[in-house]
């Protein structure tokens, strides 16, 4: 096994990549901001100058906060994949394949319809329902799985129960759009396809927070998912407490994705994608995969965030559709040339 040492040429690049697309990303849009302008605005807000210009308050309330964002997002994303195909010990497992991310999608659909009703507030309303959405979907997966002899989810149970959740969420998700009026629908079809424009600092500090404990905690599991990857049985009799890491995991897993899922939407194949890459580059040590998992995710959703704001300027495409984009070929390369680790 690779000592953390070894890995510091990767974690480099992949550092110094995220830097680079940050600082594009504050940078272009539908409006460009110079490097003048950034530093003449961090001077201004230092200073304690209220007089700002037009990009200088686009910077710093529109900019900032979503090019912060995609950097939490996307390391949510890949890290709860990471930790998914540690998990199912199966390399073309996505975070949200265990019903997070249809039923986050399911309560923020149920949102949409019943959110103006009931006189919720857009700004914890929308998150709280999608939160709760994805931890409930988990929770129903979690408990079909289990047999009721032995008090413990198997591997496959889980997953194909999440196979069969995901397709009745994704149904519900589909009758609220058929039920909804045209602007409700709108919303509900935008959401499914990942946005970051309604990023704001509130977000950031949710979603960050949420990121780094996540992070910290999986880091502290990484040497037991290790031996996981060897079969649950050996893992026990190695000390390990399966049943207690799954449950800890998934419980990552549901915090990290319905959080981040609330508040941009639905983001595909980033989870899926970003492990393979790191495994081909340099192995599976999921110690290793968690930390380069984090800093591609982020630099991967960073990046796709410029070229949904770039490439139809004024307007602005779906985050979702540029990561499946990329993905897409990506995934299909693999798998053609069977060059996927584990």
């Amino acid at each position: 096994m690779r000592t953390n040492k070894q890995y510091g040429t990767v974690y480099f690049i992949l550092s110094a990549l995220l830097v680079l697309l940050f600082i594009v990303s504050i940078c272009y849009g539908a409006v460009e901001i110079s490097i003048s302008e950034i530093t003449s605005a961090f001077g201004n807000v230092f200073s304690g100058n209220k007089g700002l210009t037009l990009n200088e308050r686009i910077l710093l309330q529109i900019r900032l906060p979503r090019a912060c964002l995609c950097i939490f997002a996307g390391s949510s994303l890949a890290v709860g994949g990471v930790l998914m195909q540690a998990l199912f010990r199966n390399p073309i497992v996505e975070p949200g394949l265990i019903g997070t991310s249809s039923g986050a999608a399911f309560g923020a659909a149920l949102y949409f319809v019943l959110g103006s009703t009931l006189k919720l507030n857009a700004e914890w309303g929308l998150p709280f329902a999608a939160f709760g959405g994805g931890a409930l979907s988990t929770v129903i997966v979690f408990l079909l799985a289990e047999r009721k002899e032995t008090g413990r989810s198997s591997v496959i149970a889980l997953l194909l129960t999440g196979i069969a959740i995901n397709a009745l969420f994704l149904s519900c998700v589909g009758f609220l759009a058929y039920i909804a009026r045209d602007p409700q629908a709108r919303s509900i079809t935008f959401w499914s396809m990942g946005s970051l424009a309604g990023a704001s600092w509130y977000s950031v500090i949710v979603v960050g927070s949420v990121s780094i404990f996540c992070l910290l905690c999986a880091l502290r599991n990484s040497k037991q998912l290790n031996t996981l990857v060897m079969g649950e049985e050996e893992a026990r009799l190695m000390g390990v407490d399966v049943r207690k890491l799954k449950l800890t995991i998934l419980f990552i897993n549901v915090l990290m994705i319905a959080i981040c899922t609330a508040f941009v939407g639905v983001i595909s194949f980033v989870g899926l994608v970003v492990p393979h890459l790191l495994r081909m580059w340099k192995g599976s040590d999921n110690r290793y995969l968690i930390i380069g998992g984090a800093l591609m995710g982020a630099a991967l959703v960073s990046m796709a965030d410029v070229i949904a704001r770039v490439v139809l300027r004024p307007a602005e495409l779906p985050i979702g559709i540029v990561t499946s984009l990329v993905g897409v070929p990506v995934f299909i390369y693999l798998l053609r040339t069977k060059k996927y680790y584990f």
